[in-house]
């Protein structure tokens, strides 16, 4: 399945933050440089920013499909453009793609490459055990973060207990 639109998403914390006491000190150089900040109430010019860049990100993505697929899109498609997804059977149907495949059948039939190398790093004993160690340290914390936060939260009054 695909696509074609830009996206942006985020949270927005203001209001939990006020609720929980907590005071956000950002400090940076350059006058958007904590564009849309989720710790920050949100300003109407720089929401107009990015949707702007959104549009032109778009804009750029449509010219790309149109330029790459030719004459094989048919773009008149209502709402080809719009973000809506298409199955492999849509998107071919409407030219967004050539065919069904995997990047093995790809290799083969389009480079006839029989057997496709993979490259991954094999990490080493050391490497492993820090992982385990880091992903148990990490479970240990994240279930102690939680429940503190679920007590502050109760504590405040917050979740409505």
């Amino acid at each position: 399945m695909g696509s074609i639109g830009v996206t942006v998403a985020g949270f927005g914390f203001v209001g939990a933050m006020e609720k929980l006491g907590v005071e956000r000190r950002n400090y940076t150089s350059g006058e958007h440089k904590s564009l849309l900040d989720p710790y920050s109430p949100q300003k109407p010019d720089e929401v107009e920013l990015w949707n702007d860049q959104l549009r032109l990100t778009h804009e750029k993505f449509i010219e790309a499909v149109k330029s790459g697929r030719g004459e094989r899109l048919r773009a008149d498609t209502p709402n080809l453009f719009s973000g809506l997804l298409w199955n492999a059977t849509e998107a071919k149907a409407i030219g967004l793609i050539d065919g069904f495949g995997s990047i093995e059948t790809v290799a083969r039939d389009l480079i006839q490459a029989e057997h496709l190398k993979e490259f991954n790093e094999e990490p080493n004993p050391l490497s492993r055990l820090a992982d385990r160690l880091g992903a148990s340290i990490g479970a240990g914390f994240a279930g102690g973060a939680v429940q503190s936060v679920l007590e502050a939260f109760k504590s405040q009054k917050v979740l409505g207990q």
